[in-house]
């Protein structure tokens, strides 16, 4: 019974962590904060981040390419 008690903690304090790392990366996203924007799920703000990431790779190399 101690054993899960310290899994189940443990468990807790990851999705705690996962949970406020979601939350930072969504505090740098570029979409809409207003009152009336839902909070993005795990899921959005993840793929929101790879596409943000992919556009912005697209973009330097273009601007390497100009240069």
């Amino acid at each position: 019974e101690d054993v899960r008690l310290k899994i189940n903690s443990r468990e807790r304090q990851r999705m705690h962590d996962l949970n406020s790392a979601l939350d930072s990366l969504r505090q740098v996203m570029p979409y809409s904060r207003g009152p009336s924007v839902k909070k993005l799920s795990k899921m959005s703000t993840l793929l929101l981040a790879r596409n943000y990431i992919v556009m912005l790779t697209r973009s330097l190399g273009e601007m390497r390419s100009l240069v």
